[in-house]
């Protein structure tokens, strides 16, 4: 049976959640990393908008948003059940991630890249993602995880994104008053599904 076709970049964090589902689903795809100036032909063949992550399945089907990816993934295989049951936390983690997707990701955009939006300093867009920052500071400080004492859906989509965040002032945000979302960051960057899914891979290239 043909296996899944996963179009990734090692550091993409859209890329990094899809990576973590599909692995802790133990579902088996080819992964194609990709080089971003030089998008495979195949790929954008399947997937015009030319980004990563897309996941190409055996059916003809193209999963082409990380968090379909995720879902798909969920689907196949919860054995920890990520995909919380009560409505609540249902709500708490769509919430969550659409802030992340949203208003934080513009944030660290401009945080990271702050040379290309000269109208503020960088701590202005740092200030800006800290509003998020704290408010997983405050459920950290309830639970180990942001929903519960076990991951969820909601820590993988969100945790390639904080990870970006931390490492663009290293030393700023180790002297940072988070000890709560900096354990939470340390245990999964040390976790092996996320040292598994860094794993390096040649770049993929058409034949």
């Amino acid at each position: 049976m043909q296996r899944p076709i996963l179009y990734s970049y090692r550091r993409c964090p859209y890329a990094m959640r899809a990576r973590m589902a599909l692995r802790y689903a133990k579902i088996d795809v080819e992964i194609r990393e990709i080089a971003l100036r030089e998008k495979p032909a195949h790929m954008l063949a399947v997937s015009p908008k030319g980004t990563v992550p897309v996941l190409a399945l055996a059916s003809g089907q193209v999963l082409e948003q990380s968090l379909d990816i995720m879902d798909w993934a969920l689907a196949q295989s919860d054995v920890d059940e990520w995909i919380v049951q009560d409505q609540e936390t249902q709500k708490l983690t769509a919430d969550l991630i659409a802030t992340n997707d949203g208003a934080f990701k513009k944030a660290l955009d401009k945080y990271k890249y702050a040379i290309r939006f000269p109208e503020n300093p960088p701590d202005t867009y740092r200030a800006e993602g800290e509003a998020f920052l704290k408010l997983l500071e405050s459920l950290l400080q309830q639970n180990t995880y942001l929903c519960r004492n076990t991951i969820s859906k909601a820590d993988v989509a969100i945790f390639p994104f904080v990870r970006q965040f931390s490492m663009v002032d290293e030393s700023w945000f180790e002297a940072s008053d988070y000890p709560a979302l900096k354990a939470w960051l340390h245990g999964l960057l040390n976790s092996h599904l996320f040292v598994d899914v860094m794993q390096k891979h040649p770049v993929w290239k058409d034949v």
